[in-house]
């Protein structure tokens, strides 16, 4: 049984009031409402080449499966009405300034995660709407009667659980997790909806008998910290509904990069290739939601024992696909194919943005890497 917590691991101990504001489908919403014939229809902002990338669905296309990061030509399988619209990132820019307008009227200590979300901390309060719920409901009003668009907020005493809590409702609701509240409210999550825990570390998790937050939370820290390394103290804290890292207004985020420690080390190229593919999808994704481009492509390996090397190129011209991010990736692993022993971590690296707001967006990425 784990030993009574002390004040600085409860819940509620520092008494914060912590906002995440979603807006719902933001890229194909701002298509909408420009263009009135693509209302109610199945829209996905992106490429249509045979190698694009979907960056945002619209609800009617999400009814048939579509979701960003998908391959064009699997979203257009399933759904073969789905009407594809070049994305329009200076539109998007625009509307996400008006938010973050918004939002200043409210507190100064907000904390951009792309061009459609942020965290923002209202512990002090505010004259007209005293609690932290009501300034939530005030800024989702301001934000669909000034831009003509919904959001959806979570409220909570946490960055951990508002950010949750903003997916439960959506499109267009709230969700308030109070601290009395909050560890019953992670419990009921499974794993894999909890921040920070990605594909392959849910199934590393399941392996161990780790379902939902109830689960994890009956993990010792002892045997986190054995299969997770350094993440373990973020999950055993998680799991009780804790979560102690500030809101940090204009965070640089100079790069976005993704990157995974295998269970097994790696020899093969067909598996490290799928991983660069796969990790260039999740890349290029979070580049197109931030409306970012860049001219850096770089890629990590980490050795069975620890070594690590890192390769870079840089291009004549912003980039943001996954199939040129991947392309560059590649040859970048060529001359250090075959292994001269097993990979344990591999990582890519988008940076060098070509784009005048990177100084005030932060973006957070799902990072399943384990020292």
């Amino acid at each position: 049984m784990d030993a009574p917590e002390d004040s600085a691991h409860r819940p509620d101990s520092d008494g914060r009031k912590i906002i995440h504001i979603d807006m719902d489908a933001f890229y194909a919403s701002v298509e909408q409402r420009d263009d009135p014939s693509l209302r109610g229809k199945p829209v996905a902002v992106g490429g249509t080449r045979e190698r694009g990338v979907v960056a945002a669905a619209s609800y009617e296309a999400r009814a048939y499966g579509v979701r960003s990061a998908m391959a064009s030509s699997q979203a257009r399988r399933m759904c073969p009405d789905l009407v594809f619209v070049k994305p329009r990132f200076d539109a998007y820019k625009a509307v996400s300034r008006q938010i973050h307008e918004i939002f200043a009227d409210f507190t100064p200590l907000i904390e951009p995660l792309s061009l459609d979300e942020a965290y923002l901390d209202v512990s002090a309060g505010h004259p007209e709407f005293g609690s932290a719920t009501a300034i939530a409901q005030e800024i989702r009003r301001r934000i669909k009667a000034e831009t003509g668009l919904t959001a959806s907020a979570g409220v909570s005493y946490n960055k951990f659980i508002a950010k949750i809590a903003s997916d439960q409702n959506k499109p267009n609701g709230i969700c308030v997790v109070r601290p009395d509240a909050g560890p019953d409210f992670v419990g009921k999550l499974p794993i894999g909806r909890f921040h920070g825990i990605g594909p392959v570390t849910a199934k590393r998790m399941e392996k161990l008998g780790i379902h939902t937050g109830a689960d994890l939370r009956r993990a010792s820290r002892e045997l986190l910290d054995r299969h997770f390394g350094k993440s373990g103290n973020y999950y055993y804290l998680a799991a009780r509904g804790i979560d102690h890292r500030q809101v940090k207004p204009d965070r640089v985020r100079k790069s976005i990069g993704h990157e995974t420690t295998f269970f097994q080390d790696v020899f093969a190229h067909d598996e490290m290739a799928a991983f660069f593919r796969d990790a260039s999808e999740t890349v290029a994704r979070h580049a197109a939601r931030s409306g970012k481009a860049g001219r850096t492509v770089s890629i990590k390996l980490r050795y069975a024992d620890f070594r690590t090397i890192t390769r870079a190129k840089t291009l004549p011209v912003p980039i943001d696909d996954a199939g040129t991010v991947a392309e560059v990736a590649l040859a970048l692993l060529a001359p250090l194919e075959p292994v001269e022993q097993g990979v344990r971590l591999l990582g890519v690296t988008l940076s060098g943005f070509d784009v005048p707001e990177v100084e005030v967006e932060q973006l957070e990425l799902e990072l399943i890497a384990f020292p």
